[in-house]
Order: structure tokens, then C-alpha cells, then sequence
């Protein structure tokens, strides 16, 4: 039933963008220095919104939303209750872990659920607020990309990554927008999904080695691969015409997955020296999950 499938869309949509953006929020926040109050008041600000938004979105989606994604470890990982948890003593910032004590529980749906029509209007208001909310963050993220730019603003943030969440935050907008006014959202081919999110693996490359400890030569290096790997991949993608790489790009994230996975283990441990928050690490690998249960489907 299109309705169902609204439904779920919907809620498998915010399950790991929501989660995100709350995210977002909080490495902005967490990057200012007291010279930028301002912005950290609003980045707090969304930090908590998206906070809700993912409450609702979980209190709504147990069996309801499908299997693929609540197994594909783009939701939660093993690793995000110590992550949070290290992240909020690490920088002071709240976080609620109920959230994901809830996530954690959540049951696929088994097999064909009934007719989901009266949840229909709860979730419309949930994609409307969505909307709301990321209008308000991508202008912000914006305006701190501008002040960055233009010297008026220190964070430690790289540009690049303020670049880097604001295509997710446009790319996440677009899909709400989308689902609000057809009530589905139709295939992406492979090669618009593999372009977009072979430049944010690119980029998750640069950033671990960029944040790495100069000493940590050896992950240093593997990061650096990864990178030179996903700027390969994305520049034939680009040339490619209709024509996908799947499997190629299957192996090299499941590799960068695995890398991922390590390097968070290594930094909730304490073995890495770095400048990752351990709810990064997580954060990233997510997004990595994320990805192969797309090229997957």
C-alpha cells in the first residue's frame, strides 16, 4: 500500500538521519571556542530538536520499519551506548542514551505489516517538523561556512567538513521534501548513490587522517589509501555515464568499514592517539553501514 510504504519510508529515513544531524549539532557545538557563543547557543539549539525528533521517530518505528536497516548497523552499533556515554564526559554535552537503549530494541517488522493509515498523520507532522529543523541547520551551517571563510570565525572544525555535513543535511532535506509530496521515494540509480556517497567515504578518509595523531603513521597511512581509493572510484564514477561500479565500491567499503570499526574499538580503548571524539568514530561508521546496505539492496 502506497500509505505503508510512506510510512516506513519515512521513519527508516529519520532513524539514521536524525541521528545525524543531532550529531552534526553536537561536533559543531563541541568545535567553538567562547568567541563563537552565538553559534554554539544555536547549535544547541538543534542538538536538542533533532534530540525529539529522533525520540519520536523511535517511539513510533518498532515494528514498522524492515529488517535491512535495523541489521545494518547504521541505526546503532555495538559501540554507540560507550560512545555517547565517553563523548558526553569528554565534552560536557549532554546526550540522551535512552534514546538508544530504545533503538536498541527495536523489532522489524514480520513481513507484511497491516494498514499503517493512522499512523500516517503523526508521521506527516514528523516529516514537517523535519523539514523545519533542517531549514534552520542548513542556514547555520551555512553562516558558519561563510564566517570561516571570510576569517570572522575560529572552530575546529575543517571547513571541508562543515562543507562535508551540510551535502548530508541538503541530501536529507531533499528526501523529506520528496516523500511529503509524492509519498515515496523513487530509486536513486547507482550512479547518482555511488557518486554522492563515494565523496563523503573520500572525505571521511581525509578527516580521520587529518585528525590522527602525527605519530599514528601507520593508520595514517591506511586512511590515506582509503582516501586515494574513494577519489579514484568517485572520478570514474563521474565519467562513467549510466554505468555503476558496484562491486568494486562493495569491497573497498566493507575494507573501510572494517578500518572503521577497528579505529573506533581503538579509540573508546584508548590505543589511537587522535582528536576523534569516540561519537565520531561511531558516527562514521554508521554512515559507512549505511552505504553498503544501499549498494546492497
Amino acid at each position: 500500500m502506497r500509505r505503508n510504504r510512506f510510512v516506513i519510508q519515512s521513519l527508516e529515513l529519520h532513524l539514521f538521519f536524525g541521528r545525524i544531524m543531532k550529531e552534526h549539532a553536537l561536533f559543531l557545538l563541541a568545535g567553538f571556542t567562547p568567541a563563537g557563543k552565538d553559534f554554539a547557543a544555536r547549535a544547541e539549539s538543534f542538538r536538542k530538536e533533532f534530540e525529539k525528533l529522533l525520540d519520536q521517530t523511535v517511539s513510533l518505528s518498532s515494528g514498522i520499519v524492515g529488517s535491512p536497516v535495523l541489521c545494518s548497523g547504521e541505526v546503532v552499533t555495538a559501540f554507540t551506548v560507550l560512545a555517547e556515554q565517553q563523548t558526553e564526559c569528554l565534552t560536557g554535552i549532554p546526550i540522551d542514551g535512552n534514546i538508544t537503549a530504545k533503538s536498541l530494541c527495536l523489532k522489524p517488522r514480520d513481513g507484511q505489516c497491516g494498514d499503517l493509515s493512522a499512523l500516517s498523520g503523526q508521521v506527516r507532522q514528523l516529516n514537517t517538523t523535519a523539514l523545519k529543523l533542517l531549514d534552520g541547520l542548513i542556514d547555520l551551517k551555512e553562516s558558519i561556512l561563510k564566517s570561516v571563510q571570510s576569517g570572522a570565525l575560529f572552530t575546529l572544525n575543517y571547513p571541508l567538513l562543515i562543507e562535508h555535513i551540510l551535502r548530508e543535511a541538503r541530501l536529507y532535506r531533499r528526501f523529506v521534501l520528496t516523500l511529503q509530496r509524492e509519498g515515496n521515494l523513487p530509486e536513486q540509480s547507482m550512479r547518482e548513490m555511488e557518486t554522492f556517497w563515494n565523496q563523503i567515504m573520500m572525505e571521511h578518509a581525509q578527516f580521520i587522517r587529518g585528525l590522527l595523531d602525527p605519530c599514528e603513521r601507520e593508520l595514517y597511512c591506511t586512511a590515506d589509501g582509503f582516501s586515494k581509493e574513494y577519489c579514484a572510484l568517485l572520478s570514474t564514477s563521474r565519467c562513467a555515464q549510466d554505468k555503476a561500479l558496484t562491486a568494486q565500491v562493495i569491497q573497498e567499503t566493507r575494507k573501510f568499514r572494517d578500518f572503521k570499526a577497528a579505529g573506533t574499538q581503538g579509540i573508546e580503548q584508548n590505543r589511537i592517539r587522535s582528536m576523534i571524539l569516540p561519537l565520531l568514530a561511531d558516527h562514521v561508521l554508521r554512515e559507512a553501514n549505511h552505504y553498503l546496505r544501499l549498494l546492497q539492496c
